[in-house]
């Protein structure tokens, strides 16, 4: 299980001017705020069915335009190098997903910041629950579920008795038996850089939640820069 929430993404307007400046060539640029279309179809400037407008990123957003995303991915195709101003596209999100997930995404701590929900100091203070654990893949072996329900409910046992007695082998016994299927909160920012090396090595994965990551990213405003999308996609 992976929830991905509160998404917000800027940075273009920045990125595609240090994009131009090894050329000088600003006044190349045809990228705008895109302000006060009704929609999609409404956008003049856009330069790929991602337009910013369309789908769940409705607010005012600087909007690429075909002059603009056309270089984009000419040097996104050359490699990171030439890429570089990917990293200046920034992605912010909270994300719910089991901690055998967030291990994984660790690896890709590289001009990222997580904030996450803290098990040393507030694992104790909400009862624990089956649907605070991720149990898809238990729910269709019965002994599997048992066991998982059993081990919920030993930490709330736990749980109940370190909170009246403040007895701190209660809390430990809880850090210690806590499955890795237990879902944490974290608020992370990202960057098209990161999420382009995340998605090219995790689209496949065999786990459901990097495949659902990926659909996400999928979703961001121009993820073609990400996806290597065909260029041909550029529209009119």
């Amino acid at each position: 299980m992976i929830k991905i929430e509160n998404t917000d993404v800027y940075g273009f307007e920045a990125a595609i001017r240090g994009m131009r400046n090894p050329w000088n060539s600003w006044e190349k640029s045809d990228s705008v705020m895109c302000e006060g279309a009704d929609g999609f179809e409404d956008c003049t400037t856009h330069a790929a069915k991602s337009c910013p407008r369309y789908g769940d990123f409705s607010h005012d957003i600087f909007c690429v335009g075909k002059a603009d995303y056309e270089l984009m991915k000419k040097l996104v195709s050359l490699g990171s190098v030439h890429g570089k101003f990917m990293r200046m596209i920034n992605v912010t999100c909270d994300i719910i997903a089991p901690m055998f997930w967030w291990s994984e995404y660790d690896t890709y701590k590289v001009a990222t910041v997580r904030n996450s929900c803290s098990k040393m100091h507030t694992i104790h203070i909400k009862p624990f629950k089956i649907d605070d654990f991720t149990h898809e893949g238990c729910d269709e072996i019965p002994a599997a579920i048992d066991a998982l329900q059993y081990v919920v409910g030993e930490c709330e046992h736990l749980r109940k008795l370190y909170n009246d007695t403040k007895n701190e082998k209660y809390w430990r016994a809880i850090i210690e038996l806590l499955p890795e299927s237990f879902n944490m909160r974290a608020t992370v920012q990202l960057n098209y850089a990161v999420l382009c090396n995340i998605y090219h090595y995790r689209k496949n994965h065999r786990l459901d939640e990097w495949r659902d990551f990926c659909r996400w990213i999928e979703s961001l405003p121009y993820s073609d820069l990400i996806t290597g999308g065909n260029a041909d996609e550029v529209q009119p």
